[in-house]
């Protein structure tokens, strides 16, 4: 999920009201850049969060059993097309021990694979797009980042290889990749094309001069234009919203925001902004919350209000309410759990492996901070519980140096609010 420290492999946010008196004030983030909206409990034990887009709040830290195996079907959560782990392997009964019931094929299909720790990549992957000249292209690209971890000469001859491998890839797969982009969107997507060409040449003559250090540069920047490429493959918002939804705000599209955090007692850091891509083609419900309450800014002033290893957490405002209280209707506004399954083409709505409340997610948001010695890839139980609704995709790393009691500044809005539709903050009062 998308991106914080080292240590840790993706970061996304989830909100969710909770009980105060069970978890006070939590909120769930993931590394990198992933977003959570978390349900409220419904006098049940608070279960994992995944992805931003749900309803509940992450339960609090434990190790995992050592004695079972555990499996978990991946949910690709609202920001991603793949499976992520990011999960608390805690209070969930085992769904399958292949000692004892070898016959479950689709599960022993979802937990195969190393996770995508990169938040771009699983943007890119998110993207609802089929296109598979274009993702051989974007795949020996995404490689030179292992490349990179040879020593030596050993690793810019890897990267000549992956360059060669992207290289002859764009050049048989043009015609098909510019058959994908949306009619509206060509000419934009052939001007990405050229200047993909073009830095690959150049990324060769980098390589040529044995100048390790300007190649990840130039990688990012190769990947951003075949991410622009993969966008201007999509030709509207893909699917409907169901009907109780549609009033809703709702991110048809992609938005991104600046979230501005002040740090205290931290020596070596002030304050920091972190960049949040919010993924409204895997959770349009979810992500549009969110950018709705940004642009109320609801979260501006508000503090860090669980950081524990585990979670970067807010969202819960002062006083009795555990979320948003919509002044039109003088009540909490909740969304629904809002959970993309890899493979399908629209969400799954109020459906959940857990028993609470199906809209009960407000405002509460959080990051998970992955360790993958303690949720293992692929197999982790957040899946299915929270949604996924973005990524962190610049300043990762600072994500666990938050403390509780650190203060948000200000998020803000720095591209896509056009895709914002039914935006209740202009609705006066």
């Amino acid at each position: 999920m998308a991106a914080i420290i080292s240590c840790h492999q993706y970061s996304f946010v989830a909100t969710s009201p909770l009980k105060k008196s069970v978890h006070h004030k939590l909120s769930s983030t993931a590394t990198r850049t992933n977003f959570h909206f978390a349900p409220s409990p419904n006098n049940a034990p608070i279960q994992p969060l995944k992805p931003l887009c749900c309803s509940q709040t992450p339960p609090p830290f434990r190790s995992p059993p050592k004695q079972e195996n555990w499996f978990f079907p991946s949910l690709k959560g609202c920001a991603i097309s793949i499976a992520l782990a990011v999960g608390l392997l805690t209070g969930v009964p085992a769904l399958a021990n292949t000692t004892s019931n070898p016959a479950l094929p689709d599960v022993s299909v979802l937990i195969s694979g190393p996770p995508i720790k990169d938040p771009g990549a699983l943007l890119r992957y998110a993207l609802p797009i089929d296109n598979k000249a274009i993702r051989e292209v974007q795949k020996p690209l995404e490689d030179i980042t292992d490349s990179l971890k040879l020593a030596g000469v050993k690793a810019l001859d890897s990267v000549e290889r992956n360059v060669r491998q992207a290289s002859r890839a764009l050049k048989q797969g043009r015609t098909v990749i510019v058959s994908g982009l949306a009619k509206s969107k060509v000419d934009h997507g052939i001007e990405m094309l050229n200047k993909l060409e073009a830095g690959m040449e150049e990324l060769e003559q980098i390589i040529e001069d044995r100048n390790r250090d300007a190649v990840s540069p130039k990688q990012t920047e190769l990947l951003n234009y075949v991410g622009g490429v993969e966008e201007d493959m999509v030709d509207g918002f893909p699917y409907e919203v169901p009907e109780e939804y549609q009033n809703m705000p709702l991110l048809k599209g992609r938005a991104a925001v600046d979230m501005k955090v002040k740090v205290k007692d931290n020596p070596s850091l002030d304050e920091c902004i972190f960049r949040i891509v919010l993924d409204g083609y895997n959770a349009p419900v979810t992500a549009g919350n969110f950018v709705d309450l940004v642009e109320r800014h609801f979260y501006d002033g508000m503090e860090i209000q669980r950081a524990d290893g585990f979670v970067v957490q807010t969202g819960d405002p002062e006083g009795p309410a555990d979320g948003f209280i919509d002044p039109s209707t003088e009540k909490t506004r909740t969304i629904p759990l809002e959970i993309m399954v890899n493979g399908e083409k629209a969400p799954f709505y109020g459906a959940t492996l857990e028993e609470f409340e199906d809209n009960s997610a407000s405002s509460q948001v959080f990051w998970l901070l992955k360790e993958s010695e303690l949720t293992p890839s692929n197999a982790n139980i957040l899946d299915g519980r929270y949604a996924v609704f973005g990524y962190i995709t610049e300043n990762q790393d600072y994500l666990a140096d938050l403390k509780v009691g650190d203060v948000i500044e200000s998020i803000q809005v720095v591209s896509g609010l056009d895709n914002l539709v039914n935006p209740s903050y202009k609705i006066a009062g």
